[in-house]
């Protein structure tokens, strides 16, 4: 089954990206193909990559990383959402004349029509958090 898969809530505030990377990778292992992960809302803030949680806990961007690395996986932030919260990538810091970026390499930053996109070339939507 091809899945896409959407995060709409930030790596520490709430269970959904953990159980949204749960989920990722129990399909892959299962033979399942991921089209996309996109990020929206505060789910972007799965894609800073000045993520820096304690030695004892998990770090979950780097978990996402990984698994992209190991699945080859297409990791979208949504554009409006990431803006707002101030992620950057370095198109987006040259746009908008910040001085710095902080989204991790292995996401990019783009709009809403990826998700579309993602919903209508795969067979299930699975949505995590609100």
């Amino acid at each position: 089954m091809k899945f896409a898969i959407q995060i709409n809530e930030g790596p520490y505030q709430h269970q959904a990206s953990d159980s949204a990377y749960q989920f990722t990778k129990a399909a892959l292992e299962k033979g399942h193909e991921v089209f996309r992960v996109f990020f929206y809302h505060d789910g972007v803030g799965n894609g800073t990559r000045l993520t820096t949680p304690p030695q004892d806990d998990r770090h979950i961007v780097n978990r996402w990383a990984e698994l992209a690395e190991q699945h080859n996986l297409d990791m979208v932030v949504c554009v409006a959402a990431a803006q707002r919260r101030g992620l950057v990538d370095d198109g987006e810091a040259e746009r908008n004349q910040k001085d710095a970026t902080n989204l991790h390499p292995k996401f990019r930053i783009s709009g809403l029509g990826q998700l579309i996109e993602a919903a209508v070339q795969s067979e299930r939507l699975v949505v995590f958090g609100d």
